[in-house]
C-alpha cells in the first residue's frame, strides 16, 4: 500500500528526471490527454461571446429565421411570436431585423437581433 501511495506521490509531484522512462509515460499521457478529450468535455452551454463577463448588460445575438414560417410583411411582433415559441423563451426581445435575399431578390431568410 505504501509503495502505490509513493507512485501516487512521485507523479503528483512530478519528481521522476527528464531522463527517464516514467517521465517519457508521463508526458505521452498529457498530450494524449491535451489532444484526444473530446471538446463536448469543455463545453458549458452557454453562448460564445464575452466569456466570463458577468454584468447586468443584456447581450444580443442573431438568429435566423426562415420566411416561411412567417406572414408575407413581417414585423417585430411576428418575430417576436414566432421566436419565443421556437427558442421557448417568454422574455425575448427582437432588436432589430433584416432581410436577406437571394440572387432574384426574393427573401431568403431573416436575421433578427434578439435579447
Amino acid at each position: 500500500m505504501s509503495s502505490l501511495l509513493g507512485i501516487a506521490k512521485k507523479i503528483l509531484f512530478w519528481s521522476y528526471g527528464r531522463t527517464s522512462w516514467q517521465y517519457d509515460v508521463l508526458s505521452v499521457l498529457i498530450l494524449a490527454f491535451i489532444f484526444l478529450t473530446p471538446a463536448v468535455w469543455f463545453a458549458t452551454g452557454e453562448p460564445k461571446g464575452l466569456a466570463g463577463h458577468q454584468s447586468s448588460v443584456l447581450t444580443t445575438r442573431k438568429q435566423f429565421v426562415s420566411p416561411e414560417n412567417l406572414p408575407a410583411n413581417p414585423g417585430t411582433e411576428d418575430f417576436e411570436r414566432h421566436l419565443r415559441q421556437a427558442l421557448g423563451r417568454s422574455e425575448l426581445r427582437v432588436r432589430g431585423w433584416q432581410a436577406l435575399r437571394d440572387g432574384g431578390g426574393a427573401v431568403a431568410a431573416y436575421e433578427v437581433d434578439i435579447e
